[in-house]
């Protein structure tokens, strides 16, 4: 069996996959909560792939090392979509991470993988399985968070599933309105943009907003939440067959 886990910039993810199947999905508040959990005594685990965007985890990758085999997802791990960023060493290991899932469910086709997390991050794979880059910009709560913080009378709201009201009557509406469908309307608008350049263009939603999103978009997309967990243990196994 294989770990698999993801550290965002507000939860942990994990996984443990058999056989490249996803047989257990864990959400945790913190490397600590992982660490002292009941993962390692339930499971068989093998071998362990670990992805991060946030800084100074290295003391929580010594003590995942006492535990299980590590592999370190950087900008040096080999993965089997080839990286033509510019950065490659800016890019965030999620991004690759999530190119790589969506190219795993469309091989050799035009893939965009969208995450709509704390960014909505934009990642394009094409069909000779290159990843090019893509795009960033605020996720849902950022953009709230935003407009209260640089703004001196805008209230924080949080982020509200069920709104639906375009046109709003009201500034409370208006702030969710510009927030929350302004930012169906960017993702949209991107994937029409794409769909001009690349019509045979594949289309999937992840991220811990998918629901928001997956109900309220135009366009036809995939969802799946688990895509970024899905690519980095593709690419435990793309490392583990090179050195067999």
């Amino acid at each position: 069996m294989q770990l698999v886990i993801d550290i965002g910039n507000t939860r942990v993810k994990a996984a443990i996959f058999e056989n490249k199947v996803l047989i257990h999905f864990f959400v945790f508040d913190s490397t600590h909560e992982l660490l002292h959990s009941s993962v390692f005594e339930k499971y068989a685990i093998n071998e362990c792939i670990l992805s991060s965007v946030v800084n100074e985890i290295e003391p929580f990758i010594a003590l995942l090392k006492e535990k299980v085999k590590v592999l370190s997802f950087t900008a040096d791990t080999l993965t089997p979509v080839k990286n033509l960023y510019q950065t490659a060493h800016s890019l965030g290991s999620d991004r690759l991470a999530g190119a790589v899932g969506g190219n795993l469910l469309y091989p050799n086709k035009n893939v965009l993988v969208i995450d709509c997390g704390t960014c909505i991050k934009y990642n394009f794979v094409t069909i000779k399985n290159e990843y090019i880059g893509g795009a960033i910009s605020p996720g849902l709560k950022m953009r709230l968070n935003a407009m209260h913080t640089f703004t001196s009378r805008l209230p924080l709201l949080t982020v509200d599933q069920l709104f639906d009201t375009f046109i709003a009557t009201n500034s409370n509406d208006s702030i969710l309105s510009g927030a929350l469908l302004g930012a169906v309307a960017e993702i949209d608008g991107f994937i029409d943009q794409y769909k001009k350049r690349y019509p045979d263009i594949n289309v999937v939603l992840t991220g811990g907003d998918v629901n928001f999103f997956e109900k309220r978009l135009k366009n036809s997309i995939f969802a799946d939440q688990n895509i970024i967990l899905k690519g980095l243990n593709e690419i435990l196994d793309y490392n583990l067959n090179r050195i067999k």
